[in-house]
């Protein structure tokens, strides 16, 4: 409110929120949704899949993001490499949209889980490695809390929580439940557009449960400060206070396809802890919708300044 910032630790956390907060965080699980595949004339591809179990352990319908010297061809039957090039796995194209898209069928296998489990690799950031994930990342890409399997990214603002502080948290009495959120590449895609009111976020499968919804109602209720740990909780939040209206706060699960630009009024999120994001991304445009433009410029610039670390395995910001 007053625009003064202040240089903390993490470790802080449990002193800096206030006592009566309401902590809400994404439980999702990062699934190692990477994949390496050759065409019959020995070239690679590498996909992404968009949304892992969104049709449960199915091998058929997947939607990938794909790089490859040429375009994927509808029918083409491609293979399924191993972390050693060996093949495990075959995939048919059954359509190839636009934008670097296609509809993989995948066979020789008994379902997703043993595909990912034999094949796939942790979908860390292309600034991180060039994206080439190494053992290290099975356990540091994912959260404390992670429980639920189907992202493609993870909700990094997460990340900075150990299980000690998570105990600190506790011993301050500082009440914490969980949203799901399944990230998805749209979360990470950069603005393309000059004007912000043209992009949108792609839809995300979300979860939120009897349990949370009730501590959201009470919480909201109270006047209780609800701070959301990352954008991916405040997107769940405010698609879920958008569907309540003007009425109580429900259990409920689907698609959030809500994009929080620059006059959106937050009903439910009254604090944000989250990353320093990149330039021309839709989080920074989330962030800044929170808390002013001008004041996050500010911010970032001081992080600068500072030698503070960005991105992904980067420090974090608390916006109060």
């Amino acid at each position: 409110r007053t625009g003064q910032l202040h240089d903390r630790s993490v470790a802080d956390l449990p002193a800096i929120l206030p006592r009566n907060a309401l902590l809400v965080v994404n439980d999702t699980r990062v699934v190692p949704a990477r994949l390496r595949l050759q065409k019959a004339t020995g070239g690679e591809v590498e996909c992404l899949l968009e949304a892992p179990y969104a049709n449960g352990d199915s091998l058929t319908g997947h939607a990938v993001l794909y790089k490859s010297s040429k375009p994927l061809r509808p029918n083409a039957v491609l293979t399924v490499l191993d972390a050693a090039g060996a093949a495990v796995a075959e995939a048919r194209v059954v359509a190839v949209p636009e934008g670097g898209r296609a509809v993989l069928d995948f066979a020789g296998l008994d379902g997703l889980g043993a595909l990912l489990a034999l094949a796939g690799s942790m979908p860390i950031p292309p600034y991180i490695r060039g994206g080439h994930a190494d053992q290290s990342d099975t356990d540091r890409y994912q959260t404390a809390w992670a429980q639920h399997a189907g992202a493609v990214a993870a909700p990094t603002a997460g990340l900075h929580f150990s299980p000690w502080l998570l105990e600190q948290l506790d011993a301050a009495g500082i009440e914490r439940v969980a949203v799901t959120l399944h990230v998805g590449p749209g979360t990470f895609l950069p603005v393309r557009t000059h004007d912000l009111r043209s992009h949108s976020v792609l839809p995300e499968r979300y979860a939120v449960s009897a349990h949370t919804a009730a501590a959201l109602q009470a919480a909201r209720e109270a006047g209780r400060p609800i701070v959301a740990v990352g954008t991916t909780v405040t997107r769940v939040l405010e698609h879920i206070a958008r569907l309540a209206g003007n009425g109580p706060i429900s259990a409920s699960a689907g698609l959030a396809d809500l994009t929080i630009l620059p006059g959106h009024q937050f009903a439910l999120v009254s604090g944000l802890w989250s990353n320093f994001h990149l330039p021309q991304s839709s989080l920074l445009v989330l962030v800044s919708a929170f808390a002013g433009r001008e004041r996050v410029l500010a911010a970032y610039n001081h992080a600068v300044a500072q030698g503070y670390r960005f991105y992904s395995y980067g420090d974090a910001t608390l916006w109060l």
